[in-house]
């Protein structure tokens, strides 16, 4: 679209930016992640074990015990 070749990028200006505030903002959206990860693990660590795991587990251990009580 011209004869003008394009800048390279380091022409362009950068918007600086601030170690402690990338830093600050890395470590509130952590802090939030690890936050919903609890909260799932938890919710999750109360649901009941589903039926088919307890009979299959108890199939596990008359297996085991090698009667078929």
């Amino acid at each position: 679209m011209g004869d003008r070749p394009a800048k390279p990028r380091s022409d362009r200006p950068v918007k600086p930016h601030s170690a402690a505030v990338v830093a600050s903002g890395s470590v509130a959206l952590d802090s939030q992640i690890a936050d919903k990860l609890k909260a799932l693990y938890t919710s999750v660590e109360q649901e009941p074990i589903p039926d088919i795991f307890l009979d299959l587990l108890e199939r596990l251990d008359r297996a085991e015990r090698g009667g078929t009580d």
